[in-house]
């Protein structure tokens, strides 16, 4: 496993440390692989959004395709026992 060797400001760094006391990370170390996580997969979804909204700007859907949905978003809504 590699080893990352970072500064961090005070602030932030006893930030940290709250997190640590309050059992949201079990070390230092678990925070901030934790929010590098959390920020490779936040760029990865943001990716895959840009994605398929090119998609759709390429492809359009068409009118054909989107008939009758209004109808079936409805009926599945009054299908619940809610």
């Amino acid at each position: 496993m590699a080893q990352l060797v970072t500064r961090l400001e005070d602030q932030l760094l006893a930030d940290v440390d709250i997190l640590v006391r309050d059992g949201v990370a079990a070390t230092r170390s678990d925070a901030v692989r934790l929010g590098l996580q959390t920020l490779v997969e936040r760029h990865h979804r943001q990716q895959i959004g840009r994605a398929i909204v090119d998609a759709y700007r390429r492809h359009p859907q068409r009118e054909d395709e989107l008939s009758g949905l209004d109808d079936s978003t409805r009926a599945l809504v009054e299908d619940e026992p809610w």
